[in-house]
């Protein structure tokens, strides 16, 4: 997989080329993981003492490690999704290759003492709070429950439990103070190129806005989310997307809303806010936003939009580092958030998606039906 040792400081997930492709059957009763570091098998007498005693904590230490890698890899494997399926190979690589820094800060998640240390002389006053009140302790209950590289279980917990407190709790101890040492960077492949031409004319930055801005003025919204790739951020019901210009030069803004299921049974709204900054090509974003106290940098592309603004596919790739978390996705969008009428559009609409490295099988349909009572009004005055 290009290991060399020259490549030592190298991020094996952000590769775009391959020396060596390695086929393997990932199904956990199919992978032995023999090649992974494992106890000595060798029978050795070494009779009773201190090297005696270290030797067998030693074997049952790897055993553990061997066993949670094993428990790993099967979770990962059963939640049958893309991104979980390329996660799983770099733990592999992790664990029995080289170490991948992406896997090994998700793995640490801080040691125990430090962490305790660091939130409490730092954010003891956040953290009585959070720890006093129902609604942030469940939240903490649940995000404590979540397995590895797990953000579907992650921000489920987040949406379903979020709550000023919780907001107060996650600012302090995970964008501001990094209790749990934890950093992600926002994955630079797939290299996606944004649309370069629309109507017939070179895309520009102006004109790229008002793409975006879309349906804004004649709806409440500027797009409705059809489907989505990301199985944490994009499959919640009724997605309203409503981007908007500012009142001071060159302000934009991107305010979702969208309703989420909680653990409970119950639909409730949710909404976030995001400052958005051209990029250097027209059809490019900085976005950034406080999510639940932690900020999330991401790069929007217009993969593609129909003329008539029947549809788009917008991909993204993000990273919120405080959390250790990096992610990337795509929303395939349109004004009513049901599939064009005109079918002829499909092939162009698969070619989009092609371009963003997905194919049309892993996208997730959202669930969208009409509702009065979505809180659509922007949060900044247009």
């Amino acid at each position: 997989m290009g290991l060399d040792e020259d490549d030592e400081d190298e991020d094996v997930s952000s590769f775009s080329s391959f020396d060596l492709v390695i086929c393997v059957d990932v199904s956990p009763s199919a992978l032995g993981l023999s090649s992974c570091p494992s106890p000595t098998t060798s029978v050795v007498s070494l009779g009773s003492g201190a090297l005696a005693s270290n030797v067998a904590v030693q074997t049952t230490t790897a055993r553990r490690k061997r066993a949670l890698l094993l428990e790993t890899v099967r979770t990962l494997y059963e939640r049958k999704s893309a991104d979980d399926l390329l996660y799983l190979v770099l733990v592999l690589i992790d664990a029995c290759v080289r170490p991948v820094p992406r896997v090994s800060m998700d793995a640490s998640g801080g040691s125990s003492l430090p962490l305790v240390w660091c939130m409490l002389t730092n954010c003891g006053r956040e953290v009585w709070d959070c720890v006093s009140d129902e609604t942030c302790r469940a939240a903490l209950d649940c995000l404590a429950g979540c397995g590895l590289n797990d953000q579907v279980c992650s921000y489920q917990c987040i949406v379903s439990y979020e709550s000023e407190l919780f907001e107060k709790f996650s600012k302090c101890v995970l964008q501001k103070h990094n209790c749990m040492r934890k950093s992600a960077k926002v994955p630079r492949l797939p290299e996606v190129e944004p649309m370069h031409e629309f109507r017939g004319s070179a895309l520009t930055h102006e004109v790229a806005e008002e793409i975006l801005i879309g349906w804004l003025g004649e709806e409440r919204h500027s797009w409705k989310v059809v489907t989505g790739q990301n199985a944490a951020y994009d499959v919640f019901p009724n997605q309203h997307q409503i981007f908007y210009r500012g009142k001071r030069k060159r302000s934009f803004w991107y305010d979702p809303v969208f309703q989420a299921r909680t653990f409970d049974g119950d639909l409730v709204w949710r909404r976030r806010h995001y400052r958005v900054r051209r990029g250097r090509s027209p059809g490019t974003f900085h976005f950034s936003v406080l999510d639940n106290g932690v900020i999330s940098d991401e790069y929007w592309r217009i993969a593609d939009a129909a003329d008539d603004l029947s549809w788009a596919v917008l991909y993204y790739s993000g990273a919120a580092s405080a959390a250790g978390q990096a992610y990337t996705g795509a929303v395939f969008v349109s004004r009513t958030g049901r599939w064009p009428d005109d079918r002829s559009q499909l092939e162009r609409i698969e070619r989009a998606h092609d371009k963003c490295g997905i194919k049309m099988w892993e996208l997730f349909e959202v669930e969208n039906y009409e509702c009065e009572d979505a809180p659509l009004d922007p949060l900044e005055d247009p």
